[in-house]
């Protein structure tokens, strides 16, 4: 088979997509198949034996400043359109990756005569473009980015900053819209299946669920560091808030004057500082360390070295952080946002579940699991197995191929 696989943005330390992308499209290879992938910047790490196309962009996601900073150099028209857009507030990066994309597959399409498109939760119009070349297009989605901007909005201080929330978000319509009419829906879990059907009006028989994996030989934990006493992690990529967060320094504040925790936060805060200010505010910047960016190497040696993981997320449409945590047999405590508990299993097996948004239940999980060193080896060595059975990348490469072989 020939894979034409898109993903918008897709390095492998900007969050999941990125792990996602060099992972499923290796494995795809292995299986012996011919893999492109098709991204923009920040550009993906890709196994070999998988093709890289460099899709331009302007990246003003993470580089925009002010009127007239960085305007484009080659002033197309689709280079001033997405200049405008960002510059109005909005966010058109899925919208103009996907036009590239579509301009793009045409021409390599006269050579390489492509069997199928998969697209990685950009779901932008251009997708639409692409069925007219007759061929087959199957998104990933993750999670519907609705429930981002619901938790957001809850979140926002006055009406101004709501307006501004609304209409950054504005490419959730397009969004629901494409995913209805691409030919088939891969969601992450049967959580995130659900809510797609729910806020984006998927048909279930769109609708198909294949796991994420783990590179259980990567995350595996390592003898050679010792474990740091009372020491908590949990890794923060991407939205703060649908991390839970605050809810996990309301909890440590609760424990501040009977244990003496360490808690690590792996990732770096928002540019805003909103993160950094908020351990401040909850005066726990001696106990709360920040690592900034790291590789999955330093990750692994960061759990290693860590007594507990927390997975506070109010949401999550898989929880690679609760799973690369079990792999590297790191007992859990998480909330029962979203897909964790699918990830995580009974309560009490790899670790704990406690309720969402609730700081009292994570400061017992936390004192109890602390206080309890053989239940925090016997979690550790169930996360281990739980893993090793049920997500792999092996795995999800062969359902991937068989959702891809229905539609075909």
């Amino acid at each position: 088979m020939k894979i034409c696989f898109l993903s918008y943005r897709s390095n492998p330390y900007c969050g999941g997509q990125g792990v996602y992308v060099y992972h499923l499209t290796r494995g795809l290879s292995r299986l012996g198949h011919e893999v492109h992938v098709m991204s923009g910047p920040p550009y993906p790490r890709v196994a070999e034996g998988v093709e890289l196309h460099k899709l331009e962009s302007l990246n003003l996601y993470e580089s925009f400043d002010s009127f007239p900073a960085n305007f484009p150099r080659r002033p197309t028209p689709l280079n001033l359109y997405e200049y405008m857009a960002v510059w109005a507030g909005t966010f058109p990066e899925p919208l103009t990756f996907s036009i590239r994309a579509y301009r793009k597959l045409k021409e390599l399409q006269r050579h390489h005569k492509f069997d199928i498109v998969h697209d990685n939760q950009c779901l932008g119009y251009g997708l639409l473009l692409m069925k007219r070349l007759k061929l087959p297009v199957v998104a990933t989605i993750h999670h519907p980015i609705p429930i981002d901007r619901k938790i957001d909005l809850a979140y926002a201080k006055g009406l101004r900053e709501k307006f501004k929330l609304m209409r950054w978000y504005s490419f959730c319509n397009m969004q629901s819209l494409v995913s209805r009419r691409v030919d088939r829906v891969i969601n992450v879990s049967q959580s995130s299946a659900e809510e797609t059907r729910r806020i984006f009006k998927v048909s279930p028989s769109k609708t198909r669920v294949v796991y994420n994996g783990i590179d259980g030989d990567l995350f595996t934990r390592d003898s050679s560091v010792p474990k740091e006493p009372n020491s908590l992690i949990m890794t923060n990529s991407g939205n703060w808030r649908m991390k839970g967060l605050l809810y996990l320094l309301k909890a440590l504040q609760q424990l501040k004057g009977e244990t003496a925790v360490k808690l690590t936060i792996v990732g770096g805060g928002m540019p805003d500082g909103q993160e950094i200010r908020l351990v401040e505010e909850c005066e726990l910047g001696d106990i709360v360390t920040f690592t900034g960016k790291i590789d999955a190497q330093e990750l692994v040696r960061r759990y290693s070295a860590s007594e507990i993981a927390i997975v506070p997320s109010v949401y999550e449409g898989f929880g690679l952080p609760a799973a690369e945590a079990m792999s590297c047999k790191v007992p859990i405590i998480a909330a029962r946002g979203g897909a964790l508990p699918e990830v995580v299993g009974e309560s009490g097996e790899a670790g704990i579940l406690v309720p969402t948004a609730d700081p009292d239940a994570l400061a017992a999980a936390i004192k109890h699991l602390l206080s309890a060193e053989p239940v925090r080896r016997n979690m550790g060595e169930a996360g281990r197995k739980r893993v090793a059975s049920n997500f792999t990348w092996e795995q999800a490469a062969r359902s991937t191929l068989e959702v891809y072989e229905e539609l075909l």
